[in-house]
């Protein structure tokens, strides 16, 4: 469909002048037909203000900032906390390049703000337990860190989606083993034994009718000990090792939007499927990672409301490494 005829174009434009008579309607036009991954800081601040007050529907302003993302050139280990640590010397956003979990940060901060400070502020409270900038705090283990970290924004249903065909997965976490190795850094954080859960991705079919444009949906992968039984674990480990958005085709066929070699790209799940288990038997031969089952994680109904039950009337709250507030 021609972009420029669509329902959420004409709201955009009616808002621009409504709200910026002069300068809007000479601003808007041009970013509705670009890349979202092409926009300058002041771009994104912009189209996020008229996004908000054209779409009061925030599955939708998901949807949409993420297919407007397709094509998004692919990075891994793109951010960390310059200027404000060297550790990691990496900055705390990008707007050029994601990799999987940056471009589901960037899209879901995106999606619940109004203007570029927003957008910082809330993708720093995604990015770090509590809000608190630093290598250390930063959400590194899906499972353990970013998962309960963001239940404000997302909550587990695998397991009431799973049922009887939930498949276990236990981690043994060691945060100050992988800040030493990756970063240098020594600190002596206590060993997590960690059980998970996921749905085996022939199972998929139990999970479609549970989920909703706008929810997340993580990839478990692990290695696979021939002969095991797949509820116990499969005899070796997994990990959650991708993330993605939940989206729907025009037929209401389940999609998945996600960061990965090379580009951002929308496929379905069967498609997805297809690709991770085209050779099982000898990813499993060979004692590699392969592709085992799905958590997902639905979209909470108004992530701002539960945001300020913990942050209070300054959520979202963001701190510096020394605790002072983050002046985003």
């Amino acid at each position: 469909m021609n972009r420029f005829a669509s329902p959420l174009f004409a709201a955009l434009l009616a808002s621009a002048f409504a709200a910026e008579p002069a300068a809007a309607p000479d601003k808007l036009p041009p970013l509705l037909a670009k890349p979202l991954y092409q926009f300058t800081e002041a771009e994104t601040g912009f189209y996020l203000g008229h996004l908000a007050a054209a779409e009061p529907d925030l599955r939708r302003r998901i949807l949409h900032l993420a297919r407007k993302n397709i094509g998004q050139p692919y990075e891994l280990y793109l951010l960390g906390e310059m200027p404000f640590e060297t550790h990691d010397p990496q900055p705390l956003y990008c707007l050029g390049k994601s990799d999987c979990l940056v471009f589901t940060e960037h899209i879901y901060a995106m999606a619940l703000s109004r203007d570029w400070s927003g957008f910082m502020r809330l993708l720093q409270r995604i990015r770090y337990r509590d809000g608190r900038i630093g290598v250390a705090t930063r959400n590194h283990f899906t499972e353990t860190d970013w998962n309960p970290s963001n239940r404000w924004l997302v909550r587990d249903i695998t397991a009431e989606v799973a049922g009887d065909k939930a498949v276990k997965f236990a981690e043994r976490i060691d945060r100050s083993k992988f800040l030493l190795g990756r970063c240098g850094l020594k600190t002596t954080i206590p060993v997590e034994d960690h059980l998970e859960v996921c749905l085996p991705y022939a199972e998929l079919a139990r999970a479609d009718s549970h989920l909703r444009e706008g929810d997340c949906v993580e990839i478990v992968r692990g290695v696979v000990k021939p002969g095991v039984p797949v509820n116990d674990t499969f005899g070796g480990n997994a990990w959650i090792g991708h993330v993605g958005l939940v989206a729907r085709g025009a037929d209401g066929t389940l999609h998945i939007i996600h960061s990965a070699e090379p580009a951002v790209r929308e496929e379905t799940m069967a498609q997805f499927i297809a690709r991770e288990t085209a050779q099982l038997a000898e990813r499993d031969a060979a004692g590699k990672a392969r592709l085992i089952g799905f958590k997902f994680l639905r979209l909470q109904d108004d992530p701002l409301a539960h945001l300020r039950q913990l942050d209070g009337a300054e959520a979202p709250r963001v701190t510096l490494p020394d605790g002072k507030a983050a002046g985003f």
